[in-house]
């Protein structure tokens, strides 16, 4: 791994580089250059040939602008913060938690503010600028504030997680599913936190892309299908018992974390061990991977369980990229709150239960006169009342009290009567639970840049540095090389080039200096295939295809050429296997 070395690469050759250059820029944006865009676009695909292709949970499209009150809803607007501190003496601002961690080496994330500002004293420490006292901590809301119309009146802020887009839109899902459980929809697309001081590159972003699947669970069984198929899987799980003994991280297989509830469920597991397919995909070796288990203090207060995938880094220790949380159903159970929405689906019983039930019965003539306009509400509210408590109050207190917004209403049991039976019932409304992986494709792009980097020597004996990117996604798949600039060898190249390109294989001619350095360019930012035409190709129609990580060729028919690359980079034939 190199840091320097891999963002030197990726500046230079049109990968990724920081945003607003020429005025100097700000922190927390980067650019995808021409290549970086691609290569976005080709981890953010096969994201959705894991879960639209793989697991069959549709895609949708939520806005990035949210209004006021689904946030509230969500909790963003009271509790999305970061401890915030300042220097009484030049302004800077700080993240209190990353301050304290980098001058005192503990981890403190999670503390409340006045126990961070406790730290902050107890240590001494200050301003790292200009040595100034830092004020005491508080909280510091991340999300990035606008208006909703010209008048201004309505509120809304740019979204900090694309999940809410699908809780809100959760009853027209649901229906899409036929309110079959389990099912999942996902969404991939911009996010937007206003970090108080983003010092790591595309680690810490003002905007970034984010992937999430929300897995809606039956609560009483969180069971999956494809389980069995792996049981015998083995992973690195760094468990809270680790973390808190100050142990090494266990590797343990699938079957052996369930059965020891190290994992709370098999939906769970099954979105660890996709997390860690997908990752491998992408050239991320599991030496480099673990899956770090949330401690209690540190446990989302809507979370029964919830792991962090992460890569390590040269620069910056263990990284997070990807959370799996069981986040159970605080969050459709709090748009229910604050929408009055039925949020809930029908689970079915496979065979009918007989219960006993206690239902009301109301004398309407007294309803209509009492509660006028209200009769309708009022009704909904003693049918969803708990009968007994409405008959404890009538023997207690003779009367039973209820308010309608700013309408206070007294009844006794004249308006309402109630009679105990037996029923049949099918089945039960349930708020499902739900199960959420969210992968951050920026930090999962940048661990991927990393881990691809690769030094080693070439054919020649000279040091070569080169991005080791898998084909699948590599930006660009083949680079098209006449062996010397001229006719007609560059005629060929470029009709090469042409027929790939129909092919809808992204290709890259380059007739400028010797072949060497021009393979040297092609492999420094990851094309996996060079080919190369000389002037034997004039009568044989056969050019040389070169590849990238062996330096092994082969001798192919140019006809040949765009079904060979597809299969190559498809994983359906290997190198070695090509016949020439």
């Amino acid at each position: 791994m190199g840091n320097e070395e891999m963002m030197s690469i990726a500046k230079k050759r049109g990968i990724l580089y920081p945003s607003f250059e020429i005025y100097r820029g700000v922190a927390g944006f980067y650019d995808y250059g021409p290549l970086g865009g691609l290569l976005k676009t080709n981890v953010m695909n096969l994201w959705r040939k894991y879960y639209v292709a793989g697991e069959g949970f549709y895609e949708i499209e939520a806005p990035t602008v949210m209004p006021h009150d689904t946030l509230k809803a969500s909790g963003h607007v009271d509790n999305f913060t970061d401890p915030m501190t300042q220097c009484g003496e030049c302004k800077e601002i700080y993240r209190a938690d990353h301050i304290i961690s980098e001058t005192i080496g503990e981890e403190v994330e999670g503390l409340p503010d006045e126990k961070l500002t406790e730290i902050i004293n107890e240590n001494n420490i200050i301003c790292p600028a200009c040595e100034g006292k830092l004020e005491p901590v508080k909280s510091y809301n991340l999300m990035f504030k606008t208006q909703i119309g010209a008048s201004g009146k309505q509120v809304g802020y740019m979204r900090p997680e694309t999940a809410q887009g699908i809780f809100i839109a959760f009853k027209r899902i649901s229906r899409f599913y036929k309110d079959k459980l389990p099912f999942g929809i996902v969404q991939l697309g911009k996010s937007y936190r206003n970090e108080l001081s983003p010092r790591q590159g595309v680690i810490r972003l003002r905007e970034f892309t984010q992937a999430e699947a929300e897995i809606f669970v039956d609560p009483t069984n969180k069971d999956h299908k494809n389980y069995k198929n792996i049981e015998d899987y083995i992973l690195r799980l760094f468990g809270q018992e680790q973390q808190l003994t100050n142990s090494e991280p266990i590797t343990i297989s699938v079957k052996e974390a369930i059965d020891q509830k190290i994992v709370s469920s098999q939906t769970l597991i099954y979105q660890i061990v996709l997390a860690r397919e997908f990752l491998n995909d992408l050239g991320i070796p599991d030496e480099e991977i673990r899956f770090r288990q949330h401690l209690p203090d540190e446990m989302a207060h809507y979370a029964i369980d919830c792991w962090d995938v992460e890569v390590n880094t040269d620069q910056y220790g263990w990284v997070e990229i990807i959370g799996i949380a069981d986040r159970t159903n605080y969050d459709l159970s709090s748009h229910i709150e604050h929408s009055k929405e039925d949020l809930s689906v029908f689970k079915e019983y496979d065979t009918p239960k007989t219960v006993v039930v206690t239902k009301p019965s109301f004398n309407m003539k007294k309803f209509g006169p009492t509660f006028k306009g209200d009769s309708a509400q009022a009704k909904e509210i003693l049918e969803n009342t708990d009968p007994e408590i409405i008959k404890k109050s009538f023997e207690t207190e003779n009367s039973y009290k209820f308010s309608i917004g700013d309408n206070q209403y007294e009844i006794d049991d004249s308006f309402v009567t109630f009679e105990t039976k037996e029923e049949q019932i099918k089945g039960e409304r349930l708020i499902p639970h739900v199960i959420e992986p969210s992968y951050g494709i920026d930090r999962i792009l940048y661990a991927m840049l990393l881990h691809s980097y690769t030094e080693d020597m070439t054919e020649e004996g000279e040091k070569r540095a080169y991005l080791k990117i898998p084909a699948k996604i590599a930006p660009i798949k083949v680079a098209v090389l006449p062996l010397v600039n001229k006719e007609p060898l560059t005629e060929i190249a470029e009709d090469i080039e042409i027929t790939l390109r129909q092919n809808n294989l992204i290709s890259y001619y380059d007739a400028s200096g010797t072949i060497g350095r021009r393979y040297a360019r092609a492999d420094e930012v990851g094309i996996p295939y060079a080919v190369t035409i000389d002037y034997d190709s004039i009568d044989d129609k056969k050019v040389t295809i070169r590849n990238r990580d062996t330096f092994e060729q082969k001798r192919i028919s140019i006809r040949r050429l765009p079904l060979i690359i597809k299969e190559l980079i498809e994983g359906y034939t290997q190198f070695e296997d090509v016949e020439e």
